[in-house]
């Protein structure tokens, strides 16, 4: 049964668990984080009690409603907003600059990955926690590049989703809760670096213009245009104009354009 908030744990789910990724990358089975002290630099205090301040990001009012309830059970805990979409989190964290971001993943991670860059550069010292259905490696590894310090899947339990939102304001820990089919490969390979001339060419490309208005627009020849865009489908693996723009936007190396992805 899946209560308001989307929130549950599956009767049977021997490929999942908790875990914590050190900066060794070392996956070790996750143990509730201890309460935070005083010295652990909490921006609230509610009495004796210290608290972390929260905001709620989810497209979902049922959902955001749900999970308020859920942390507003412990005392530790303040949801100080919620949110509805991305840009409306991106301001409400440069305003309100909370402890920790709950960020629902929707249907394109592409924007979860721009949001959660922009949260940090309005509030570096935020934590960002994505709370989603979604999974994969190659997700993964973009919002852990973009700086997300959680990645929980919706059947975590309330005690899961509190203990994480614990363990990254007391430590340095990275907390995931997803398959093990999941869990990017450290293969050693370096990220994508796309030159200022292929981004520029890239981000044309997204608004779907011909190699020769792109051109025009960067003073280039067609032929130039098409050479830049041999480099990034090399660059990205990709086979196409749109899949290049999507790797691209994945990664948050160029802005996914709304109107056209």
């Amino acid at each position: 049964m899946r209560g308001a908030s989307g929130l549950e744990r599956p009767p049977d789910r021997p490929d999942r668990s908790l875990h914590e990724w050190t900066s060794e990358k070392a996956f070790r089975p996750f143990a509730r984080a201890r309460p935070p002290s005083s010295e652990t630099g909490g921006r609230r205090d509610r009495g004796a009690v210290l608290t972390r301040s929260i905001l709620i990001v989810d497209g979902h009012t049922l959902v955001r409603q749900g999970v308020r309830e859920i942390l507003e059970e412990d005392d530790e805990l303040a949801v100080v907003g919620e949110a509805g979409d991305g840009e409306e989190a991106v301001s409400m964290a440069a305003d309100r600059h909370p402890d920790v971001v709950l960020l629902e993943v929707g249907g394109h991670g592409r924007d979860a990955v721009t949001t959660v860059r922009r949260i940090r550069r309005h509030s570096p010292e935020t934590k960002v926690i994505i709370l989603s259905m979604q999974e994969g490696p190659e997700l993964l590894r973009a919002l852990l590049e973009a700086g997300i310090r959680g990645y929980l899947l919706k059947t975590v339990t309330r005690d899961e989703l509190v203990a994480a939102i614990q363990a990254v304001q007391n430590s340095d820990r990275i907390v995931l809760s997803v398959s093990r089919r999941s869990l990017p490969e450290d293969d050693g390979a370096q990220p994508v670096q796309l030159t200022e001339r292929e981004r520029q060419v890239l981000e044309l490309t997204a608004l779907a213009l011909t190699n020769r208005q792109i051109g025009n627009r960067l003073a280039l020849t067609e032929a130039t245009v098409k050479r830049h865009l041999r480099n990034i489908f090399a660059k990205l693996g990709a086979g196409s104009r749109l899949d290049a723009v999507n790797r691209a936007a994945l990664a948050g190396l160029i802005e996914p354009p709304r109107n056209t992805l």
